[in-house]
């Protein structure tokens, strides 16, 4: 019972003693946790008491029951109370009344309350008519009143729960299954509901359900604490906030890890992800084993009536040597010996994943407790088996979830723990590290067949962010790793040294492709140098892929891919002795000379629209993209009159209409002999925010204006800004601009790293257009909520820039950007 300072005694049984009490105690900072919840929970059974002992003088057959969470004893601070009032039906009027008496107070104090009053039979009525009342039921607990009410409800629920377990099981896992297309994962969300979303609350009540209907149970190791620890961050949670939320918002993690004495809220989200880890795999594991009993009730009468009784015999099918199929898993065959075979894990695992079969958990277990440390370096057999295992595509996943859950992975890739639940706060990625990882090689198993060695391909997607939970680059302290972990596993020196270049530079070829200027022998040049092979350049790719893919939509498209495959081109052909020359500036094709000559005659701009739907370069192998490949974009091609703003006003324009831009060029066009002037060639390639496109007539009518100075853009902007105000969100760390020394040898490549909005491109237009720099091409790639832009910039007479002036030119467009 509660300490004699907070318990409300019955004559002291109104709102404001109660309230005051539960707030003394919520302040209490030596209690929290379970302590605490069953401290709130006996407080609020002693004041409801109160109130029912006071209004049901004389009247019998009549109880007050805590259902759900509150019948558990786990009342969170702003938890809402679930109560029953039970009678036997000889006086509804007074019942009526005495719920009058109870409900009214807790209403008065601002309580959720959700409540019922029936007999017996109607609750049990209710309760097969409805599974989320049968469910709370489960967890009814006695408060007040004639227990032998309570009593007989409670044995009657569970009498009808466990009979009718078998129908109502299929309807409770269907009920988690659409609850989790709901939510999603709670442990690879970064604001997850810690109540509804798969491997949450729901689920761990869910699991205690399955348990008390005697037809299975989930995996006990962990899952109590599991359950507790998700508990502890709601109680955060509903203190932080002072509502009563279940949703881990991003702008309020770091005061609930205060609350809970955590480091941050990288620490906060890493824990939920492994509690919720936790409850997924034993809510996968209790609903295999339903199924299975399931099929083996209706299967085994009619076996028995073939067979003339007895007990039938489980048939078991060797898969390797040690492992066997039965009843639908991967088990250890009777004579397996797993103290005696150290890659009897992998070989059982590798095998599970090639039958798409789930491994059963008493194996895993069992080798988890018995099996030795593999050698320094791995066996042949064991490095093969690593290598099937993460070539079986989708079913991988399930297996190696199976195996971390029971600590086999990070005992044989020790380094896996510092990215085991790591949160990444990048909106591109909808994975945990570990998990991408994961995704990575499964994708990855998808490329096999387009390189030589197969086997660096998925080793290399294993290990290319094992660098994360390291301090400073990731790629950089992953090439440390990989070579330690690719040397232990028993690859010699040449592979060894092949899957550090991999994961060292496994971001290389998308962010050249997308950001720096393909036609610089530089740029080709510098990247053949980094990757050093024909052999090396072929890996990278399809492991660049396989990343992108695995990383979320965000983060490959077929317009990706093509500049991908024309960077690979280019690469391969350096490789293979045939250097890039220096280039000379492209003949322009008809449709350029025509609007180049139109622009001459009209003396304004003129553009075209035209969509592009076929890969850059359509000679190279295409990139693996979805059954209805998206459209690139829609080619904008734009001819000036040679003279200022051209830049910020062709940008600011296309942020009015909502286009974004996905790739951008500027140069001058050499017209055809006989016709006078300078005109500026803009090819841009665009794709609508939402919605459909402009017509090209109002675009230039409004690039019109805004070069003559009649269109403000900034102030339009401004004004759409100021009619959305933003919604309250993680605040975006400032613009960085840097100079990327070295990267073209004919121009200075000023880097912009920003958070991506409206007008962005305006903004640095006009600070390079200040600076007094001509932008010869520029290469713009956005991640999700990330804009990484590069600018080729020269002087007046087309030159780059002295080292200083470059400086001085990324100051000045970081300043601009950061006022």
């Amino acid at each position: 019972m509660t300490s004699t300072n907070t318990r409300v005694e019955a004559e002291d049984s109104g709102p404001s003693g109660y309230a005051a009490a539960r707030l003394r105690l919520l302040q209490e900072e030596a209690r929290s946790g379970p302590p605490r919840r069953t401290a709130l929970a006996e407080l609020t059974d002693d004041w409801l008491t109160g109130l029912f002992t006071a209004g049901s003088q004389g009247l019998r057959g009549v109880s007050l029951i805590a259902v759900g969470g509150y019948g558990r004893g786990e009342l969170s601070p702003r938890s809402d109370l679930d109560l029953l009032l039970l009678h036997d039906g000889t006086d509804p009027g007074a019942v009526a009344a005495l719920a009058d008496r109870v409900w009214y107070p807790v209403w008065d104090l601002g309580l959720d309350l959700d409540h019922s009053v029936r007999t017996p039979a109607e609750a049990r009525k209710t309760a097969a008519d409805d599974l989320k009342v049968q469910l709370g039921l489960l967890d009814a607990r006695h408060i007040a009143g004639d227990l032998g009410l309570t009593a007989g409800l409670r044995t009657a629920v569970l009498a009808d729960w466990r009979n009718q377990a078998p129908k109502r099981l299929p309807q409770l896992q269907e009920l988690c299954a659409e609850r989790a297309e709901r939510q999603g994962e709670l442990q690879y969300l970064l604001e997850p509901d810690l109540k509804e979303a798969r491997g949450g609350l729901r689920d761990a009540t869910a699991l205690r359900a399955v348990a008390a209907s005697w037809l299975a149970d989930a995996p006990r190791e962990g899952l109590a604490d599991a359950r507790r620890r998700l508990l502890d961050v709601r109680d955060a949670l509903h203190l932080a906030t002072g509502r009563a939320t279940d949703r881990l918002a991003l702008q309020e993690q770091d005061q609930v890890a205060a609350e809970l004495g955590l480091l941050d809220a990288d620490t906060l989200l890493r824990q939920v992800y492994e509690a919720a880890r936790v409850v997924s795999y034993a809510s996968d594991v209790t609903w295999r084993e339903v199924g299975r009993v399931l099929r083996s009730r209706a299967v085994r009468p009619r076996l028995r009536a073939m067979l003339g009784g007895g007990k039938p015999v489980t048939e078991r099918s060797p898969l390797a040597e040690g492992v066997v199929e039965q009843d639908g898993e991967v088990g250890l065959a009777r004579a397996a010996r797993p103290e005696r075979d150290p890659v009897l894990p992998l070989r059982a695992a590798a095998a599970a994943a090639q039958a798409d079969l789930p491994l059963s958990l008493h194996a895993v277990r069992r080798m988890a407790a018995a099996v030795r440390p593999l050698p320094t370096p791995w066996p042949a057999e064991a490095r093969e088996q690593l290598v099937t295992l993460l070539g079986s595509g989708r079913p991988t996943i399930e297996v190696w979830e199976a195996l971390e859950a029971e600590g086999l992975i990070t005992r044989l890739l020790p380094d896996w723990e510092r990215v085991r639940c790591r949160p990444q706060r990048n909106a591109v990625h909808i994975w945990t590290v570990d998990r991408h990882l994961i995704e990575t090689a499964v994708r990855a198993s998808e490329l096999t067949r387009r390189v030589v060695r197969p086997d660096l391909l998925l080793v290399s997607a294993l290990l290319h962010d094992i660098g994360k939970g390291w301090p400073g680059d990731h790629s950089v302290a992953g090439e440390i790793i990989a070579r330690d972990v690719a040397a232990r596993i028993g690859f010699d020196r040449a592979d060894v040294a092949v899957l550090a270049t991999l994961v060292r530079h496994h971001l290389l070829l998308v962010d050249t492709a997308t950001r720096r200027d393909l036609e610089d022998p530089a740029t080709v040049r510098s990247v053949a140098e980094a990757v050093g092979s024909q052999g090396t350049l072929e890996l990278l790719h399809a492991l660049t892929e396989a990343d992108a893919l695995a990383t979320g939509p965000a983060a490959w498209s077929s317009w990706r891919g093509s500049l991908v495959a024309d960077l690979v081109k280019r690469v391969s052909a350096v490789l293979s002795g045939d250097a890039p020359e220096e280039p000379e500036a492209a003949a322009p094709t008809a449709e350029m000379e025509r609007l180049a000559i139109e622009a001459c005659r009209t003396g304004g701009p003129v553009l075209s629209l035209r969509a592009q739907t076929e890969p850059l370069d359509t000679e190279a192998e295409p990139p693996a993209v979805p059954a209805d490949p998206e459209p690139l974009g829609v080619e904008l091609l734009i001819a000036v009159p040679d003279q200022p703003g051209v830049l910020p006003s062709v940008a600011g324009v296309l942020a009015m209409h909502r286009l974004t831009v996905r790739t951008a060029e500027l140069r001058a066009l050499d017209l055809p002999d006989g016709v006078d002037g300078s005109v500026l060639l803009l090819n841009w390639r665009v794709a609508a925010e939402y919605g459909s496109l402009p017509q090209a007539a109002r675009l230039r009518a409004d690039l019109v204006r805004a070069l003559d100075g009649s269109l403000d853009i900034s102030a339009r902007l401004a004004e759409r800004d100021a009619a959305y105000p933003r919604r309250r969100g993680v605040v975006a760390p400032p613009a960085r601009v840097t100079v990327a020394s070295a990267a073209s040898r004919l121009a200075t490549v000023i880097e912009v790293r920003a958070h991506d909005a409206p007008g962005l491109l305006h903004r640095i237009g006009r600070a390079l257009e200040t600076a007094r720099v001509r932008v010869r091409s520029m290469h713009v790639s956005t991640l999700g909520a990330n804009a990484v832009d590069a600018f080729y910039v020269t002087g007046a007479k087309g030159e780059p820039l002295p080292g200083e002036e470059a400086a001085s030119v990324a100051r000045a467009v970081e300043e601009a950007l950061r006022s």
